[in-house]
């Protein structure tokens, strides 16, 4: 039998809130959560794997429209696979982009912050004290 988890523990393995979780059951992201028979949802290791692979897209800034396309062409199976590919290259493209953006802007935040400790050092040690 396979493993499943409580909304509390998927919450607490998954990092997503238990609100996240619902609000996207309620959309689509996730497939209908399976049930326990008392009505309480139960997660199983492939919705952890799921979740982990959304927490992953989300991070690297996925919009949720196009998260939900992926969702549905992997419900749609391997006939999908092409477009899947297609998908995820173009996301890591932009990501690519983002992270290069990021780069510059962290120079020109460290330039500033090497000016600033240069114009500490210049002066006199009463000013730097108070």
């Amino acid at each position: 039998m396979t493993e499943t988890y409580s909304p509390a523990q998927t919450v607490e393995m998954s990092g997503f809130s238990l609100d996240t979780l619902r609000y996207y059951e309620r959309i689509g992201l996730i497939e209908p959560v399976r049930r326990a028979a008392g009505g309480h949802r139960r997660y199983s290791d492939d919705d952890l794997g799921w979740l982990d692979m959304l927490r992953c897209l989300r991070g690297t800034g996925m919009p949720i429209a196009q998260m939900h396309t992926f969702a549905e062409l992997v419900r749609d199976g391997d006939d999908t696979i092409a477009d899947r590919l297609a998908l995820l290259e173009e996301h890591d493209a932009n990501v690519e982009a983002e992270m290069t953006r990021l780069i510059e802007l962290q120079r020109k935040v460290r330039d500033k912050i090497a000016y600033y400790r240069g114009a500490l050092a210049e002066l006199p040690v009463e000013c730097v004290r108070d």
